[in-house]
């Protein structure tokens, strides 16, 4: 399957793949929490900054690669994790590696993905994989990810720290959301934990109550590390005491995240939280944002504010359902390019020089 051509934005995929999706699957993809708050906010928070360029400068050649982890990627951009991907293509997650793998970019496996995490890796040998994690209540279950994703070659873990227990999303429990035959959690495949508990309403609600440790502490970090030498990040880290909290645990790196406002509805928008964050870390870390990325312009405004590099989610999985594989290179390349061009027009031979001088408040 090919990546329609005449898809010019991010938005447009977003309007291709809900004509592909079933209803229910949209919903899955494209929800927040409650009322939907977070979510708006996250895209409306870039909109408060303008852009102030400066001219005249030789920008005959843009370098916009980033050194994130000692591997150097081909922009500030990675996958985010996203769970259930042959929900929007039958390769799915294997097909997003593949075009991570193609564009240089970090692909972030979740731990509900519907491909195992060795086949994701082998799907695309050299790339630069890491795992998202959920810790279970029975810790053997994670211990066993994590030690099969150090073996299959991942280059880190990618705690999110956003889910005690599921935001309420109303889109899911009225749809009653669940897994079709023949897709499970193929991490945990001949376990109970491969498929979706029975009931009403969300089948992924009662799967994350019944599973998910909701008692965690900044202890797991410390134990996550005892049981691997990779790097940990925490994904979810909104304020700047849990950034100072999070160097001290031994992080090496945090994710500036509100899980696109699919937890907390009415939580702070993550560009709005980016700078606090950023200050406290003061460079000690590599500090990243998801949520609301939609644009280059918006990678650069997160970068001036004091991002390192930035992630997408929902975008991959818009690409993934209007053209595979191509679907989610032709948005890696849409966003990279574009995040080239901005830096160009804003006078900057790279997107890493950005500074908060160049946004102005609206």
């Amino acid at each position: 399957m090919n990546a329609p051509a005449n898809l010019l934005n991010l938005d447009e995929f977003e309007r291709a793949a809900l004509a592909v999706l079933p209803q229910a699957v949209y919903d899955y993809y494209a929800g927040g929490a409650e009322d939907e708050v977070t979510l708006r906010e996250n895209r409306a928070a870039f909109a408060r900054y303008a852009l102030r360029p400066r001219v005249l400068v030789d920008v005959s050649r843009i370098d916009s690669t980033v050194e994130l982890l000692g591997k150097r990627i081909a922009g500030p951009l990675l996958i985010a994790p996203t769970a259930f991907q042959k929900l929007a293509h039958p390769e799915g997650e294997l097909a997003a590696a593949r075009a991570a793998a193609h564009r240089n970019t970090p692909y972030i496996a979740s731990t509900v993905s519907t491909t195992p995490i060795e086949a994701i890796a082998a799907a695309a040998p050299g790339s630069n994989i890491w795992l998202q994690l959920y810790v279970f209540r029975d810790r053997e279950i994670t211990r066993e990810l994590v030690q099969r994703a150090e073996q299959s070659g991942c280059r880190a873990l990618c705690l999110t720290v956003t889910v005690p227990v599921q935001g309420k999303r109303e889109r899911d429990a009225r749809n009653q959301f669940s897994l079709p035959d023949g897709i499970e959690m193929a991490n945990f495949s001949g376990l109970r934990q491969a498929q979706l508990p029975e009931g009403k309403g969300s089948r992924l609600e009662a799967f994350i109550q019944r599973e998910f440790d909701d008692s965690l502490t900044w202890s797991a970090v410390e134990w996550l590390a005892s049981i691997s030498s990779l790097p940990i990040l925490l994904k979810g880290i909104c304020h700047p005491q849990d950034a100072e909290l999070a160097i001290d645990h031994g992080a090496a790196g945090v994710i500036v995240s509100n899980h696109g406002g699919r937890q907390l509805d009415s939580a702070i928008a993550t560009l709005d939280a980016l700078p606090a964050v950023a200050d406290a870390v003061d460079g000690r870390i590599p500090v990243l944002l998801d949520g609301g990325i939609r644009r280059g312009s918006d990678v650069l405004k997160a970068l001036a504010l004091g991002a390192t590099a930035t992630l997408i989610g929902r975008p991959v999985l818009w690409g993934l359902a209007v053209g595979g594989q191509a679907g989610v290179d032709a948005v890696l390349s849409l966003v990279l390019d574009e995040v080239a061009r901005v830096s160009a027009l804003c006078g900057l031979r790279s997107p890493t020089s950005a500074s908060p001088d160049l946004l102005s408040r609206i």
